[in-house]
């Protein structure tokens, strides 16, 4: 696709409203958004005409003259130019693998199947309240070090499964998918990245947001009903049940962590493309941070918000209340489960080190202990390596600049 030896790449047009238009490349993920006469005079270029012709389709069409050189200069920005022979035929795009994965997970009998295994959790839940889930759960031995090695890394292969269910929900739609490890604060996290998602149209793009919580919603229903299912005659619950139980309770954390929306977890994603944003934490946050700073009266610190597309700017006026939620989100869990499992476990790690004998009490508490500044250091690790991978790297796409023609 070339015009007056411009070749570009393949990409993708997504209208948004009347107005806008999402223009990207699904192999590097590099997107913008265009007014909806730009991306006309784009497709123009791309069919061939020449940059001065195109600018004069555009003055005769529009009524107005367009910037052809910043226009083209965005273009090479963004990538979407290359500088190839224009008469090379491009690469054939790689296939993705695992489409027929992702339509069986999500295919009218997969959504029965999860219903029918929720619904069953809820009914025995009501009948049986003591599968809610609750903190003391996560005890279900008398080794605390069992305990951490059983939940850590039990929650290994539950955490894979969650970003799989978002990399089957991607590759259901032929988009490239990519998983990493990363950290939000003080969490160690997963991260699949959907390069393309806004390649597709908007209302497509909520599956791969939710498939995580659906996993999860999932596991966690399966882990109580086999908790339930293997009872002690007298009612009590089993080794295995206790097991499970544990783990359910992690499950269950993890899905209430999905509501600090400042953290940009699956939930905020959500919520900005329900609201066709996007980059609506960083829009948020701007906008709040420069009335602080009128307020102060420091202009010197104040951001220019041209950096984000209008909506982006209009909806982060309002935005401010749904951070808060996140931050009592976090609050919440730090009341109701943070602080409950860190006294039950300083109560039962402090009695065996101060009990005087160094039996298999006192070695499994020290050891535990051990583990628990090995994670901490891990957390440390990917911080600063994840500030130096920011400040070396620029992405193009993490803000999707709006593109001006004049």
């Amino acid at each position: 696709m070339a015009g007056d030896g411009l070749v570009f790449h393949e990409l993708s047009f997504v209208p948004e409203g009347d107005d806008e238009v999402v223009v990207g490349r699904l192999d590097t993920g590099s997107y913008a958004v265009f007014p909806a006469d730009g991306a006309q005079l784009l497709r123009r270029l791309m069919g061939g005409m020449t940059p001065a012709a195109a600018a004069d389709w555009y003055e005769a069409t529009f009524g107005e003259e367009a910037d052809l050189q910043d226009f083209l200069d965005t273009l090479r920005e963004l990538g979407f130019v290359s500088e190839g022979d224009p008469t090379e035929p491009a690469a054939p795009a790689s296939p993705v693998r695992l489409r027929a994965w992702g339509r069986a997970a999500f295919s009218v009998p997969a959504w029965i199947l999860y219903g029918t295994l929720i619904g069953g959790w809820t009914w025995a839940a009501i009948a049986r309240p003591d599968l809610a889930p609750r903190p003391g759960q996560i005890f279900f031995t008398h080794s605390l070090l069992a305990v951490q090695l059983v939940i850590t890394l039990g929650q290994v292969p539950l955490l894979l499964l969650h970003e799989g269910f978002h990399i089957l929900a991607g590759r259901r739609l032929g988009l490239p998918t990519r998983l990493s490890v990363s950290n939000r604060l003080t969490y160690i996290v997963a991260e699949t990245q959907i390069n393309g998602l806004l390649s597709v149209p908007r209302v497509k793009r909520y599956l791969p947001f939710f498939a995580g919580m659906v996993c999860d919603g999932v596991v966690f229903a399966m882990l109580g009903l086999v908790a339930d299912l293997t009872r002690n005659p007298g009612g009590t619950f089993s080794f295995t049940g206790r097991l499970c139980l544990g783990l359910a309770f992690t499950v269950a954390v993890r899905m209430l962590w999905q509501f600090q929306l400042y953290l940009r977890t699956d939930l905020y994603y959500v919520a900005a493309t329900a609201w066709n944003c996007y980059d609506l934490h960083d829009a948020g946050m701007t906008l709040l941070k420069n009335r602080l700073w009128r307020l102060v009266n420091r202009p010197d610190r104040i951001v220019d918000e041209e950096n984000w597309t209008l909506r982006d700017r209009r909806v982060g006026t309002f935005y401010g209340p749904f951070i808060i939620l996140g931050y009592a989100a976090f609050i919440g869990i730090t009341v109701f489960v943070s602080v409950p499992v860190t006294v039950d476990y300083v109560s039962i790690a402090g009695r065996a080190l101060r009990s005087g004998a160094v039996d298999a009490s006192f070695w499994d508490a020290v050891l535990s202990l051990c583990m628990n500044v090995a994670q901490i250091l891990a957390l440390v690790v990917l911080s600063r390596r994840k500030r130096r991978n920011n400040k070396s790297a620029h992405s193009l796409t993490s803000s999707s600049p709006e593109v001006e023609l004049a």
